[in-house]
């Protein structure tokens, strides 16, 4: 545990009485190394601010320990566990200025005054908010009091630092300049943080780790690539994406040495057997009816495969999006010029087997990936 700084074990949160009231967080373990940047994804309500709040001691565990530093934390006060944290609503105190407020976090500590305004003056800079370090929380905007607000909890010396949507009020060109800004901050000072994000962007941006999700559970727990290019199940593979992973039931068959996946629609894919390793065979034949999934921008126009109809093409500047009718649905095909096709224009899909997600249509866990290919 010497390279851990924060383990979850097995913790559970319950408002109301145990196993009676409402089970936000179900069973959650997460180990967290040194150093690393782990970002909480998931949809509003799923569970990733109440873990964030008993990591801080602002809530209490239902059921579970939390060792942070090497001791156990869960039953400790908020101010004996040593975290610092940023909270989407602001939390800056009204009757002193943004300067007094950042500095504040350095009052127990033996630094001297020029010291402490280097500090102020360095991640104020870097946050972009020394224009307004005289003026009151009270008359500045939503985006500068969140700003404040991080920049009071990334001044201190803590073990654990947790931030709560800490760029949700900001516009998007400022997000963009600092995320980076802020990754390299605390990568250089060899800091552990947790952000709790609802922005996949964002979580894939400074997230060395993913946490995604949902209902109170973690789906995943693993890095971006691993996330997008190996799902551990449905849900994790449609909500991390932009635009989501196309999904479509098939049912698989073997028929000779082609492994045959007959979708909605009368429409087929037919690959050789000789494409997917034999584990993948034998789980396809075995299941029978799947989920397919395929990203968009693994989803190829050609001559030798299902026929859709397009039904609208996008061109956002840097790409298109192409939205096309397809086994009773839709599909989406991400192309990186400008595409010149038509709505009501027949095309002919192609989706090599390396690209293919294939879930459990009942359990919903991934069967295999286009990695597991041969």
């Amino acid at each position: 545990m010497s390279d851990v700084m924060l383990r979850l074990e097995n913790i559970d949160k319950f408002y109301g009485a145990i196993d009676v009231g409402v089970h936000a967080v179900k069973n959650v373990s997460m180990d967290v190394a040194k150093g690393d940047i782990i970002a909480l994804l998931g949809s509003s309500g799923c569970g990733k601010t109440s873990t964030l709040r008993m990591i801080a001691g602002f809530e209490a565990t239902s059921r579970g320990k939390i060792h942070l530093a090497g001791r156990e934390v869960q039953n400790l006060r908020p101010v004996l566990r040593n975290v610092a944290m940023a909270f989407e609503g602001y939390s800056l105190y009204p009757t002193v200025t943004v300067r007094e407020n950042i500095a504040f976090a350095l009052k127990s500590t033996n630094l001297s005054a020029q010291k402490v305004a280097e500090k102020v003056k360095e991640i104020s800079d870097m946050l972009e908010i020394s224009d307004i370090l005289d003026r009151s929380p009270m008359s500045i905007s939503g985006g500068q009091q969140q700003r404040a607000s991080l920049a009071r909890a990334l001044i201190r010396e803590a073990d654990l630092y947790l931030l709560d949507e800490p760029m949700g009020q900001l516009e998007p060109q400022l997000r963009t300049l600092l995320r980076g800004r802020i990754k390299h901050f605390i990568k250089e000072r060899g800091q552990t943080a947790i952000l709790v994000t609802h922005d996949q962007t964002e979580a894939n941006a400074l997230g060395d780790k993913i946490a995604v999700m949902e209902n109170g559970e973690m789906q995943q727990y693993a890095s971006p690539s691993q996330i997008k290019e190996r799902p551990a199940n449905l849900f994790t593979g449609t909500f991390v994406g932009e635009p989501p992973m196309n999904v479509f039931p098939a049912t698989a068959t073997l028929a000779d040495d082609n492994i045959r996946l007959q979708l909605e629609g009368s429409l087929e894919l037919n690959y050789p057997k000789s494409r997917f390793a034999d584990e993948v065979c034998s789980k396809l034949i075995e299941t029978k009816h799947v989920i397919i999934g395929v990203r968009p921008y693994a989803v190829k126009r050609g001559t030798n495969g299902a026929k859709a109809t397009v039904i609208a093409n996008q061109w956002l500047g840097d790409q298109s999006h192409i939205a096309a009718s397809f086994a009773n649905g839709t599909i989406v095909l991400v192309e990186h010029d400008r595409a010149a096709v038509s709505e009501g224009e027949d095309i002919v899909i192609e989706i090599d087997p390396s690209d293919l997600h294939i879930f459990d249509p009942h359990s919903g866990d991934a069967l295999s990936h286009g990695r597991d290919l041969v």
